[in-house]
């Protein structure tokens, strides 16, 4: 989200849209880690820390994070974690692991991209080279209800 301000010289600037990365452990605990450290940050970001698309974007996280972990990881690699928000007040969600040769597939076994699918107004997959993947997810501004 693009916001203008003046500057004592009177000139104005735009600010950087707000934006979050972490580097985590590709562990359990990593991916709950993950999921905590996104509620705290859109918290930061003014958004309230209950209901609507906190919630939403929390389980996205929970989600893509637990996939990084069981499917993406490689021995003594983590996994990152990124934020940004867009500039219609939504939020994008990636999540990158490096093993860009495992894509993501809706398995019967999970419910996973099931629940990425339900949340997100839309979501993919792209390279991170130079062997990696970002998974990510867009999740609206619009109120939940």
């Amino acid at each position: 989200m693009k916001s203008e301000s003046v500057h004592p010289g009177g000139h104005e600037t735009t600010a950087p849209a707000p934006q979050f990365t972490q580097l985590l452990s590709a562990t359990r605990r990593g991916a709950r880690l993950a999921r905590l450290l996104a509620v705290e940050q859109l918290v930061a970001w003014g958004r309230p820390r209950h209901g609507g698309r906190t919630e939403d974007a929390a389980l996205v996280v929970a989600e893509l994070a637990a996939n990084a972990v069981l499917h993406g990881r490689l021995e003594g690699r983590g996994f990152r974690l990124g934020l940004a928000v867009l500039p219609a007040g939504g939020l994008r969600i990636e999540v990158t692991d490096p093993r860009g040769e495992r894509l993501p597939v809706r398995s019967r076994d999970g419910y996973g991209l099931v629940v990425v699918e339900a949340l997100a107004a839309e979501w993919g997959v792209r390279p991170f080279p130079p062997s990696g993947k970002t998974v990510w997810a867009e999740i609206d501004a619009r109120p939940v209800g």
